[in-house]
């Protein structure tokens, strides 16, 4: 699933330990038989009497939080293209000990289908954890991984979250009144020529529709909610179908015309026109200027292709495939600058702000062309409206930590 989006010291512990001096020799005395017995009687009863027997303290054990804090600093910083990993302690991740764990296996079941060489062998025992309780899991992580805090090359570690969702929308498989918006499958010419074709020319060039004459796959209702689709990736649609039936599908990426992504929201703050360049926003201003359409959907000229694909029937359908290739888990899963954080990684996710709090175990599984950077990620909400409400609003501070292999 490939979106977009919209712009708008600490030092080792000391050991615990102990100094004893031993005595060496006592001086010889010398007592009578009478006062030899009568101290040993003494010291007999005093013994019996205290019930105290003397030992020699031994240097407390250094505690496993101090083991493992030394363990981690020990480690090496790790360099990705866009990142360093900065290995930490446990205690450094908030929250850790407190999320429930369980609810991000699903999605690490996911990335184990589709596992990268660093993965490999750990794989088998995340799957024999997917039962066990979150005491159990949370163990196995702190033994198993290490956490590395990321920043950029300029060692920043506080960068940007923003979220994305699936929309749900109503559609036609042929055109009709309330119906005219179409969807389509990529061209047969979208490799032989690159880029291909501006949004503006794709609706307007009698070239472009010729080209794509054939390749509706459905028909939207309103031109902002495939706006919506192209930004997310993929949607979910009810389609009416032409013998009356109502099926539910989901519209995947297939493809883009190389163009490169422009945020109408970005545009709509420096033309002055809006201060909320959020969703809810920019659908605001669109109400009180219908007419300037399209010229705010022009403004973006990428445009993005789809295919089909069926549902199972009766059950809640999986979520999207992302860029690694396995479905989304929605709260579970992030898109990620793949040159910072390789798909299939479970990162530790802080994020404080006006929309949500979040300090939880997430898996790295899509990539957005928007989402670039070392500490930046693009958070995986679900779908429905109230899934694009919080999407098209949350923009706040980020922090990640990668779990990575010992």
């Amino acid at each position: 699933m490939v979106h977009q989006t919209i712009k708008t010291k600490t030092s080792p512990a000391s050991k615990a330990s102990s100094k004893i001096k031993p005595m060496s020799s006592f001086p010889l005395l010398r007592f009578s038989p009478f006062w030899a017995a009568l101290a040993c009687v003494a010291i007999v009863g005093s013994l019996t009497a205290c019930s105290f027997t003397p030992s020699v303290p031994s240097p407390l054990p250094q505690s496993h939080e101090a083991t493992a804090k030394n363990d981690a600093l020990s480690r090496p910083v790790i360099t990705q293209a866009k990142s360093i990993w900065v290995p930490v302690p446990w205690s450094e991740l908030p929250g850790f000990n407190h999320d429930a764990i369980h609810e991000a296996w699903p999605a690490w079941l996911q990335s184990c289908q589709r596992p990268g060489p660093t993965w490999l062998a750990l794989c088998p025992e995340v799957r024999q954890l997917a039962n066990a309780s979150v005491t159990q899991q949370r163990q196995w992580i702190r033994q198993n991984l290490q956490a590395y805090r990321v920043e950029s090359p300029q060692k920043q570690a506080e960068g940007l979250l923003t979220a994305y969702y699936e929309p749900v929308l109503a559609a036609s498989r042929l055109p009709r009144p309330g119906f005219s918006v179409p969807v389509y499958a990529p061209p047969a010419q979208l490799n032989q020529r690159s880029p291909w074709y501006s949004r503006q020319e794709i609706e307007t060039t009698p070239a472009a529709r010729n080209a794509l004459r054939g390749k509706e796959l459905v028909y939207l209702a309103d031109p902002v909610d495939a706006m919506v689709l192209h930004i997310q990736g993929s949607g979910l649609v009810n389609v009416n179908e032409p013998d009356g039936r109502q099926r539910l599908l989901r519209l995947a990426f297939a493809g883009t015309n190389e163009q490169a992504y422009k945020s109408i929201g970005r545009w709509l703050l420096d033309q002055g026109l809006v201060r909320d360049a959020s969703w809810p926003g920019i659908k605001d201003w669109i109400e009180r200027n219908p007419t300037r359409l399209n010229e705010l959907l022009w403004q973006n000229p990428r445009f993005v292709f789809f295919k089909e694909e069926a549902l199972p029937m009766g059950v809640t359908p999986p979520g999207p495939k992302g860029a690694q290739g396995v479905p989304l888990t929605a709260g579970r899963s992030i898109a990620v600058d793949r040159a910072s954080i390789p798909y299939g990684t479970p990162v530790w996710l802080q994020s404080t702000g006006p929309q949500t709090s979040l300090d939880r175990l997430v898996l790295a599984q899509d990539t957005g062309s928007a989402i670039v950077g070392a500490v930046r990620a693009d958070y995986y909400v679900g779908s429905g409206p109230a899934a694009g409400e919080l999407a098209g609003r949350l923009k706040q501070p980020l922090k990640l930590w990668v779990l990575w292999p010992r």
